[in-house]
């Protein structure tokens, strides 16, 4: 079968795609197809990406669940990318590039698949030290954990960071970005465990399990709290992340497990507290490519790290059933496709 998608009668290119016809009930009912697609840039502001590495991430498991209401069907999933360009602007082709996407694989047909059409302004120049598949690893994670800190504000040296969640791929990102920015790090897990990520600075580990959180991090911070909270789980740690809000703090809050949460108004109005929520699907590819750039010079220096990727983690397109079942179990691997490798 073959899918003619966003075409234009000139300059098309075959390409293979996963497809999802309609969305599944379950991820164990999901059911891709990779197909033959013809290609075409639907305008002269696009640029035409020979797919080399895309991350599959739980938002794009979750879509195919209807978990996304704004998902359209049939469709081709993925969020992020890396490649090189094969058509567009002189200077652009060759160019080996990376990025992400709030709308590409939700409200329109995504990265993967062996080909890409994006806006040129949507591209990242991806730094000499990292792989292709590093690249594609970056993406969401990193563009939710910078989101979060562009608009609550930057952390600086001198402050707090609690990251909620530490070693899911947005606290591990938090993480690095916060250190990286020479602020101090203070991680809740649920279990015992360590940091499992790069850092530039020490980061200490509060088990959420086995310690009271805000009590800990009152302590370890003589009794100020902490500067910016970043909950990357929601309600099971609202609580918790509250209570270890300094005066005039702010939390950052990515996530809900859809359970209602106590809302104390006078301990907010009192700590001058700001709470700051991020949704990066409703970022553009141009708008998230803009937070990628802030990035960029970390990636290069080697101050920031892109997450490792591990050979179990690499799935064929094929295996995209697998892949998606992968992010919403248990794995903590960055799972990625190589269309092309």
């Amino acid at each position: 079968m073959t899918v003619v998608t966003e075409i234009k009668a000139e300059a098309t290119v075959a390409m293979r795609a996963v497809r999802l016809a309609a969305k599944a009930e379950t991820i164990e009912a999901v059911a891709p197809a990779v197909e033959a697609v013809a290609l075409a840039r639907r305008s002269a502001d696009d640029v035409l990406v020979e797919v080399r590495a895309a991350a599959v991430n739980p938002s794009d498991a979750k879509a195919a669940i209807g978990m996304m209401p704004y998902a359209v069907f049939p469709r081709t999933p993925g969020r992020d990318f890396a490649g090189i360009v094969v058509e567009g602007p002189a200077g652009l082709v060759g160019r080996e590039v990376f990025g992400s996407s709030g709308d590409l694989g939700i409200r329109r047909d995504g990265t993967h698949a062996s080909h890409l059409v994006v806006e040129a302004s949507a591209l990242v120049e991806k730094p000499a030290n990292i792989s292709l598949a590093e690249a594609a690893g970056i993406g969401v994670p990193f563009v939710t954990a910078q989101e979060g800190f562009r608009r609550a504000g930057m952390p600086k040296a001198g402050e707090t960071v609690l990251i909620l969640g530490l070693n899911g791929k947005v606290g591990q990102a938090a993480t690095q970005i916060a250190t990286w920015q020479g602020a101090k790090v203070i991680g809740v897990v649920r279990k015992d465990e360590g940091y499992a990520g790069h850092a530039s600075g020490a980061v200490t580990v509060v088990n959420a399990a086995s310690e009271d959180v805000a009590a800990r991090v009152r302590e370890l911070t003589g009794g100020r709290g902490a500067d910016i909270v970043y909950n990357t789980v929601g309600e099971p740690y609202h609580e918790a992340g509250t209570k270890s809000l300094a005066v005039t703090g702010r939390m950052i809050l990515i996530a809900s497990v859809k359970q209602p949460v106590s809302f104390d108004i006078f301990a907010f109005y009192r700590g001058r507290h700001t709470y700051v929520g991020i949704d990066t699907l409703a970022l553009s590819s141009t708008a998230t490519a803009e937070v990628l750039r802030d990035l960029v010079a970390g990636f290069a220096s080697g101050a920031l790290k892109p997450f490792p990727i591990e050979q179990r983690a690499i799935y064929p397109l094929e295996k995209a059933r697998e892949a998606y079942i992968a992010v919403l179990g248990a794995s903590r691997d960055r799972v990625v496709f190589l269309p092309n490798g």
